[in-house]
């Protein structure tokens, strides 16, 4: 995978390029170098995975994992612009470093160079044609994350949101890329249409789920007392705080919309958050949502071995867990 990705980038040079293997994590701010890999995201896995599930050789995937790899992380460097995430991970984010227009503009360079990757698809031998319903499929599941982002970020200017609309919400922003992921991966293994449209129903279940996971991490934070930037600065509205606003007493309603109604939120609101949303179930609610999908994402496959199944399952069991 590592090799793959270096390979799209290994003819390109300039500025824009050093920015993005920055951004990969194979150089530092200065353009030198840096030892190690990046861990494989759930999208690459899956189309891997997914391809090896149907009897192929994965590396026939290549490809699409690559791709939907770097379409995952131009919504990365745009969401660090659109939340102001000055450090999401274990380096300073491109905008912090060198400004939020280059950082839309490096965004968009991995957006281009996603939907390129996918034609490398050629290069194995996949038949012209689906090559091209697999460009489509990552076109239709580009607009369809951008749906999703649109619907996250007004969802944090409205106090009540539906378990319906959060749903829908994820299903576009994660499950439209998972979905693009396992297609694609059936279409380079050869599969029929009949699989192929299975593994784009398991693939969206399976990338709702992952969301979900993802939304429950970032709103406990690493040591379950919610100090995430996510809630601090954004006021997400992820599953747990959906639920627990859909279900619970006025009276808890009312103590979550005098938290939400402020400008800022303190770190003393966001422990009594975490203290409103444990007592109503509400991680083990939405982590319980998350095993549901996983479930509904396997029971549809067909033309799978058991093998194959159990491989799946497992990568279920790791997004469900909020595997990064």
């Amino acid at each position: 995978m590592e090799d793959e990705l270096r390979t799209v980038f290994e003819s390109r040079e300039g500025f824009l390029y050093d920015v993005l293997r920055y951004h990969m994590g194979w150089v530092d701010q200065q353009g030198q170098p840096k030892s190690g890999t990046a861990p494989l995201s759930f999208q690459s896995a899956l189309a891997l995975a997914s391809c090896d599930a149907l009897g192929v050789d994965f590396r026939n995937a290549l490809p699409v994992a690559a791709s939907v790899d770097l379409i995952y992380n131009f919504t990365l460097v745009h969401g660090d612009v659109q939340s102001n995430r000055a450090e999401p991970g274990d380096r300073p984010s491109i905008w912090w470093v060198w400004g939020p227009a280059q950082a839309i503009n490096a965004g968009d360079g991995l957006h281009a160079l996603g939907r390129t990757t996918m034609m490398r698809l050629a290069q194995n031998d996949v038949p012209a044609d689906r090559v091209l319903r697999a460009v489509r499929s990552l076109d239709q599941a580009c607009l369809s994350l951008c749906e999703g982002q649109y619907m996250d970020l007004q969802f944090q200017d409205q106090m009540l949101v539906s378990t319906a609309d959060y749903m829908d919400m994820v299903a576009r922003k994660a499950g439209a890329l998972a979905s693009c992921s396992a297609e694609s991966a059936a279409l380079a293994a050869g599969a029929s249409d009949e699989v192929c449209a299975g593994f784009t129903d398991m693939g969206r279940s399976m990338g709702m789920a992952w969301q979900i996971a993802r939304d429950i991490d970032d709103l406990w934070g690493e040591h379950g007392d919610g100090m995430t930037p996510s809630n601090v600065l954004n006021k997400k509205k992820s599953l747990p705080l959906v639920h627990t606003l859909e279900t619970a007493g006025v009276s808890t309603k009312r103590e979550l919309g005098a938290i939400y109604m402020k400008r800022v939120l303190e770190s003393e609101d966001i422990a009594k958050m975490i203290e409103i949303l444990d007592s109503a179930g509400a991680r083990q609610i939405s982590q319980a949502k998350a095993q549901e999908l996983v479930g509904k994402a396997l029971a549809g496959l067909d033309g799978v071995s058991q093998e194959g199944m159990d491989a799946l399952a497992s990568l279920g069991q790791w997004a469900a867990a909020g595997g990064r």
